[in-house]
Order: C-alpha cells, then structure tokens, then sequence
C-alpha cells in the first residue's frame, strides 16, 4: 500500500484518484508517522506539494535510516536543481512535478517493484538451506580507455540475468566518469555515494534501497552524479557493498575506470572472475600486457583471469593467435564488431536484450553462460589475500595524514 500526505484536500483527492485504491490519504505528518510505527510492511510514501519541503526532506533523511526499504517519493509544483539536490542528499526515492500524474504512478510503481524484490531476496537467504552460498562477482576491466568497458559490462549483466533468470546487480565503479546510467538510461534517485552516510550501519536492506531496477532479474548500483564524490568513497565501503551484494544476488557484474585504483583492487580482491578486456590495437594489447604483470605482481590467481577481445574481427594487420603468443594467455572470447552496438546504446537498452540473434548478443551470450555462469565460484584464499595486501602499496597512492 501507498501512504499519501497533502495538507490540501483537493490536491490530495487528485493524487488519491491518481494512484488508485491501494493508496491511503493521512491529513499530516504526524498522523503519517503514527502509521508507519504500525506498519512495517508499508513500502512507499508520497508526499504531496503542500507538505513543507523541509519537514519532507527531515521525514526522507530519518526514514532513510530507520526504514531504508521504504521509498519517498516527493510530488512538487516545480521541480529544479536545487529541489533535486536536497531530495537525493535527503534519501528521497524520486522528485514528480504536481502535474506529471503518470509519472507520479510509474514512480510508485518503481518503488512498489524494488520493494518486492528486496522481500523475496531476503525471504530466499532466509530460507535458504545454505546460508553461506553466494554469488559470484565479475569485474570488467581495462587499462585503456574506449575498450568497451562499461558496453560489456552492461550486456554481460543483462546476459547473465536472462530476464528474470537469474538476480543480478550491475555496479558502477568508475565514480567519476561512470556511463551505466546513461548506457540503460536509468534515472536513479540514489547512487553508491548514498552509501558513505550510512557506512557504520550499512546492512543488505539498507543497500537495496539505493539500487535502481532495470529490467526483469536486473537492478544497478550507479557512480554518483556530481562531481568531486568520488573523493568521499573509500575503498573500505566499497569492500562491504561488493561483500553484501555478493551475498543477496546470483551475479554481481563490476564496471570499473581505466586505472588501477584503491576502488578497482578492492573489486579485485573481492572478484571470483576478473574480465580483461582489450582490443586489436597495439596500445590496448600494451596495456593488457602490462595488466597481467601487475595482477601477477598483486598475487591474482591466474585461473580467474579472462581475456575477451573486443571488435575482434577488425582487419587491422594482427591475428589473434600472435596476440595469445605475445600475452602467452588464451582468448576466451571475441566479440564482433558492428555498428548496431552504438545505436544500441543510443537507445538505452543492452544489444542481448534488443536483438537477442545478434552475433554481438551471441557471443556475449556464450561468454557468459560457459565461462562465467558454468563455472564455479572460487573462494578468497586468506594467504593471497594477505600477499595482495602488502604487494598493493606499490600501486596505491599515498594518503595525506
């Protein structure tokens, strides 16, 4: 059910009729709150334009800690940038103008959907007869810009949820550049930078209200949207949030930046797979090159390495059998070129899932299923681990005290 609250009793009579009869006018806040001490299974809020933006956002910010499964939504007669501001930062699920009706509708529909998929998440770990199974993490990496980094990642994630198939959570970890959301078009009202304010008590429901729901199977966990964030992340948070979501989906796909920073080794560290990716060109074969040197400096289990060639078929004068010889690796996957891929992306949906016969689709498709869902997920060794930690200072920078 949906909780609405207008001071107004014509606005709040125009929502009311909006969302249907699933929803339940209250006159205040107050009367609001009392509800909601009552009614743990309430999923969605709406707060209408006559309700005090600042008594909102307070409402959103304690909401966000108490019941972060909850989603508010906040209708207003003019929605701008600084509104927007102060409703993300404030935990809000999603800003409607008074006037957009469907919006309005599609939003709580959005909430409504999150909120049943984090209840039958948590009620399969709780019923799960082991406990300890978890998802396996893939990381998608690239030293070099332009690869197609975050086009795999996106397909590869869509591609292992198999619409609906399987749960699946796609993270942007390029927190200062990260193209998801704009890849699947997603309109997020949180990002991982919603994660840092509540880091000492960050649990699986907490987590799950900061995911932004894309097709059936598919949630993601998008880079923050402004600018200079990135900064206020540590690479400790991001360890938790990998190791949370690891525990609540089947697949945890990491999109990363071209570097290796403390964001990117602490994916590494967590991932059962890592997803190398470059393509036929000599400086993209350099920098994988010097990729597999460092992992081998860092102590990464060479068996959890894939190397997946992109644009493959391109005649630029290099086969890959010289390229496996010169990284002295195989090719696990080779992804054809072609130009639907970029349309694909102008529309903002995965190539797998827009042209399932594509030969794009295809090989993204088998890459998936035989090399990443067919094997078996390999557990942290504790010594590695220890190894990648004192070899990491070599690669990370230096922190002011």
């Amino acid at each position: 059910m949906t909780a609405l609250v207008d001071l107004d009793a014509a606005t709040a009579e125009t929502l009311h009729a909006a969302l249907g009869p699933e929803s339940q006018v209250f006159p205040s806040l107050e009367a609001l709150r009392r509800h909601l001490d009552g009614q743990f299974g309430e999923d969605t809020v709406v707060l209408g334009p006559t309700v005090d933006l600042g008594s909102a956002l307070a409402l959103a910010q304690t909401m966000r800690v108490s019941r972060p499964s909850l989603a508010v939504i906040l209708v207003r007669r003019r929605v701008d940038t600084s509104v927007l501001t102060d409703a993300l930062r404030a935990g809000v699920f999603e800003v409607v103008e008074e006037r957009d009706l469907a919006g309005l509708t599609s939003s709580v529909r959005r909430a409504r959907d999150l909120a049943r998929q984090l209840r039958d998440t948590v009620s399969t770990s709780a019923s799960s007869e082991k406990p300890s199974t978890r998802g396996k993490l893939v990381t998608v990496f690239s030293a070099k810009g332009g690869c197609g980094k975050t086009t795999l990642a996106t397909n590869l994630a869509a591609a292992l949820a198999d619409r609906g198939r399987r749960q699946v959570c796609l993270v942007d970890l390029d927190l200062a550049f990260g193209d998801v959301a704009i890849a699947l078009q997603l309109f997020p009202a949180h990002t991982i930078a919603d994660a840092v304010p509540l880091a000492d008590s960050l649990d699986a429901s907490a987590l799950a209200s900061l995911l932004t729901p894309h097709s059936p199977g598919l949630v993601a966990l998008v880079a923050p949207i402004e600018p200079g964030t990135a900064e206020s992340i540590p690479a400790t948070l991001v360890s938790t949030i990998l190791d949370l979501l690891k525990q609540q989906f089947d697949f945890v796909v990491v999109d990363t930046p071209p570097a290796f920073d403390d964001h990117v080794l602490a994916a590494f560290d967590q991932s059962d797979m890592v997803a190398l990716l470059a393509t036929l060109d000599i400086p993209a074969l350099k920098n994988l090159k010097l990729t597999l040197e460092t992992l081998d400096l860092l102590n990464y289990p060479r068996e959890r390495w894939r190397l997946v060639l992109n644009r493959a078929d391109s005649k630029v004068g290099l086969a890959v059998n010289e390229v496996e010889k010169t990284l002295k690796a195989p090719i696990v996957a080779q992804i054809p070129s072609s130009r639907d891929v970029p349309a694909s992306i102008n529309r903002g949906v995965p190539i797998v899932l827009d042209d399932p016969k594509h030969p794009v689709t295809l090989a993204i498709k088998a890459f998936a299923e035989n090399d990443i869902a067919a094997g078996s997920s390999t557990p942290g060794d504790d010594i590695l681990s220890e190894l990648r930690t004192d070899r990491r200072g070599l690669l990370r920078r230096k922190t002011k005290t």
